[in-house]
This record gives structure tokens, sequence and C-alpha cells, in this order.
């Protein structure tokens, strides 16, 4: 007997209803099991469409090994994930919904409408037509003596029996969108170790700016820069000043490091550049030309064309004596030192590092001492900048999960017959 017609009488609930819980509830109805989706939210995907405003960032193009790289410490377990469903069949799954995408010029891989609401759409149609049943507003709350799932609803709790579950609960850094990370008591009252959760893409805060800084600049673009952090290579990319301190893409590149080195170290030095294209001796001969009756900002921005929010953070973050002679401030400006002194709070960052640890589960996702229990998705102890990097390991953890039970109940329903 086949693992598919074996399996076919079981019925399976998957907890969670973001990419990798969907993803995995497709996979369980094409292998033929009935399928029962809960999610604590009035519908599902509701992170997934926030993540698409401004554009739907789906994967990236780069060559796999830079892709793998971005999974840093979870590297090898991220790669045995992405081997069944890389970026390559991400697109090739959207391009089956319908949904046509192009790779950007950063390398970012888009739909062509940019949007992710009609994805979610033809998504939902194709699992409605596969028999998936969608529970929202039903909040899983662990198990029952029995073993049974405790879901409750608008109409109070009720006891839900299933062969095996899929959890794919998120992680907690957006709690009004159900990622409230609740589920880690859960499961540490069964006995399971959780990684505590800590906040990834996300802002960091300075010991505090000048009045002048904070109050001219907060909100402004870095735009063409780049930052470096010891023994890493750098990146050209922006980010933001913030009231506080700083955020955007290229401080999240970075976050982990710092975040890292934060807990270690109680601060993280990273140093920017804030004229990458320009050596250090050009920027030195420019500097050292006559200023005559110029000022020091207007002999700035004359040589180097260094000026506003660039120049504000000149003069908030070097030493005050280089700013005797002009020439002295070429080094800093090719390497500004900026410490950080604490990552922003969980629930602003744009996901989480943290969750159930790859070694308390085995190859399938199944939980070691919880037979039947499998889990994926940003509930797993990983992290990825963005980019497209968090969604596509979501839809490859979810399959790999949905798979692995396939083959868990295959297996069981073998050795009963």
């Amino acid at each position: 007997m086949s693992a598919a017609s074996s399996v076919t009488a079981h019925r399976v609930a998957v907890i969670g209803g973001g990419p990798a819980g969907l993803m995995a509830a497709e996979v369980l109805a094409r292998g033929g099991v009935r399928v029962d989706l809960f999610d604590a939210m009035p519908s599902v995907g509701r992170k997934f469409l926030l993540a698409g405003v401004g554009g739907m960032n789906i994967t990236h193009a780069e060559a796999r090994p830079a892709f793998l790289s971005r999974y840093g410490k979870r590297q090898a377990e991220l790669t045995e994930l992405l081997q069944d469903f890389d970026a390559d069949a991400l697109r090739a799954w959207i391009h089956e919904l319908g949904i046509d995408t192009f790779v950007g010029t950063s390398g970012r891989v888009f739909p062509t409408d940019m949007k992710a609401a009609p994805l979610l759409r033809a998504w939902l149609r194709r699992l409605r037509e596969l028999g998936v049943a969608i529970h929202t507003r039903s909040r899983w709350l662990g198990w029952n003596a029995d073993g049974s799932l405790r879901i409750a609803g608008i109409d109070g709790e009720q006891a839900v029996s299933a062969d095996a579950c899929l959890l794919a609960l998120g992680g907690g850094s957006w709690p009004r969108l159900g990622s409230d990370g609740a589920w880690t008591s859960l499961l540490q009252e069964r006995g399971i170790q959780v990684t505590a959760l800590k906040p990834s893409n996300c802002g960091f805060e300075t010991a505090g700016w000048s009045e002048h800084l904070r109050n001219r600049f907060a909100g402004a673009p870095l735009k063409n820069v780049a930052l470096a952090l010891p023994n890493q290579p750098a990146r050209i990319g922006e980010f933001v000043l913030t009231e506080r301190g700083v955020e955007g893409s290229l401080i999240y590149a970075f976050s982990a490091a710092i975040r890292d080195t934060i807990e270690t170290e109680g601060r993280a030095v990273v140093h920017l550049d804030l004229l990458p294209q320009t050596p250090l001796a050009k920027l030195q001969q420019a500097l050292a030309r006559p200023r005559g009756k110029q000022s020091l900002a207007k002999h700035l921005h004359r040589q180097t064309s260094l000026e506003g929010v660039k120049a504000a953070l000149l003069r908030e973050l070097a030493a005050p004596e280089a700013f005797a002679e002009p020439a002295s401030l070429a080094p800093w400006i090719k390497e500004l030192p900026l410490t950080l002194v604490r990552p922003r709070p969980l629930d602003e960052a744009i996901s989480s590092a943290g969750g159930v640890r790859f070694e308390d589960l085995n190859a399938q996702l199944m939980l070691k001492t919880m037979p039947g229990v499998f889990c994926a998705g940003e509930m797993l102890d990983w992290e990825a900048p963005t980019g497209g990097y968090l969604l596509t390991a979501c839809f490859a953890s979810g399959r790999a999960a949905a798979k692995g039970l396939l083959a868990w109940l295959g297996d069981r329903s073998d050795i009963c017959h």
C-alpha cells in the first residue's frame, strides 16, 4: 500500500494560517488527508498581506551559495529544508497560481503587480478546491489530557481530535496580527525547550542623540552608505535615523550580529562609510584644498558633496578636534563609529529569532518527545534578513514538515495493516 493511499482516512490539524501553515495545508491535502486549519485571527495571511505593503518581496534571485549564507548560524538546517523547495521552486509555484514574477535591480523577486492580495486570493481558492477547511477566530490553547487539541472559538472551547498536528504559529514580533509568541509557554509546559524569542530585523538605539540631530533629522534617510562590523564584510545600502537610533534595510542586514554583540559586550560599534565610492586618499586631497572664507560646512559640500543628514551625523560622531583641519575629517567620513546599545522592542521588529530548537526536532521537523506533532515556519529557531529570505524559508519549512507528517502517517498505517 502506498503512503498516499494509506493516509487517506486520516485527519490532520494545522495550527496557524501564515505562509508556513498554508503551504503545509496544501501539501497535506494533496497527500490525501483531511486538513483542518485553525487560526486565531478573523482571516488568514494577515502578516503576509502586511509584508506586501509597498511591494511583495517574495524571494531573492541571488546565487545559491550567497542565498544560503543569509541564514547565518542555522545555514546547515535551512539548507536541508531548501533542498526540495528553493527560490526557483517557489517562483514556479507562484506561476502555477497564475501570478507572474520579475526580478528587481537588487535581485529581489516580486509579483508583477507588486501586491500580496492577488497571490493570497488565488492560493486560498486552490486550498478550498483541495478541501482544506479553514477555521478562523479559532485559537489553539494546547492539549487536553486525552491528547485532543483545545481550540477556543466564538462559541466557546471545543476538543478537536486529530491523527497528527502541525504547528506553524509564527514568531513574536507582530502580536496585533497574531504572531504573539503565546505558544512558547504551551510547549514549555510539555517539556519542550524553547529558545527565548528576540527581535530580528529591528532598529537599534544609541545612548542618545543630541537635541539638534533628533529634532532636525529624525526620520531622514542616509542613502548610499556602507556599514561594517568587525570580521564581517561591509555592505552598501541605506538606513534611517530615528529619534532614538537607527533602522532600515542596511541595519536589518546586520541585526543578528549587532544584537548578539550587545548581549555579550553591552554595546556594538558599527562603522559607517558616508562616501563609499570615494577613496580615502582622494577625499583627503579634496579636503586639503584651501577653503578661503568658506565655512567648513560649505567646504565639505563643495569638495565632497557631503551635506544634510550625512554632514550632521559626521558632526555628531566625529571627534571635535577633527574639525580643526578639514583634511583630518577624511578618515572619519570613511570610518565613522556608531555605538548601539540596545535593540528596539520585539513587537516593533519585522521578525524574531529564537523558538523551537532544531535539536529537539527530527529530520522531518517532528518533536522528538511528542510523536505526531510537527513544527514549521518562524516558530523554529532561525532568522534571516529581509529580502525574501524569511518568506522562502517559511514556505520551505511548511512544505518539509507536511511531507514529514505524511511519511509518519504512512509508516503508522503500514504498521497497523
